[in-house]
């Protein structure tokens, strides 16, 4: 399983949304700036992420997008399953390409647990560790 840009940059956003959320409101045209990231292709994923309820949004001068909760309430692996879909390695495991031979399958086995260690893993991160996590760098990469 390889994580498109599309999934990546959406947790950068998400991301950035987190640590400036004091701030209200921020334009994708910020984000972009700070993240290094197309502003187009950011407005392609906060759709995603605003049609799933991660974001909301207010237009005007000082419009743009906050977090809908609190950052402890996402996971990576909810803002993955937005922009990326399946997590699943194989497309057997998806419910809509299930094969006929799963129940036989030696090596379904292997790919479900596969799978088990992605969710797992995707789904114990929180946003408000990744911000954890960030300020600590910047704590840690600016003292010198």
């Amino acid at each position: 399983m390889k994580i498109s840009t599309k999934g990546r940059y959406a947790l950068r956003l998400m991301l950035d949304l987190a640590m400036h959320a004091d701030e209200g409101y921020i334009s994708i045209k910020t984000v972009a700036h700070r993240q290094g990231i197309s502003e187009k292709y950011l407005e392609q994923i906060i759709k995603l992420l605003s049609a799933a309820g991660f974001v909301e949004s207010t237009r005007g001068k000082q419009g743009g997008y906050k977090l809908t909760k609190s950052p402890e309430n996402y996971t990576v692996g909810g803002i993955l399953r937005v922009t990326e879909g399946s997590l699943a390695p194989v497309s057997c495991l998806e419910d809509e390409h299930r094969c006929e031979n799963c129940a036989d399958c030696v090596t379904y086995e292997v790919w479900q647990n596969v799978l088990d260690a992605i969710n797992e893993a995707v789904d114990s991160i929180t946003l408000s560790y990744l911000v954890e996590k960030q300020k600590t760098k910047k704590t840690c990469c600016n003292k010198g």
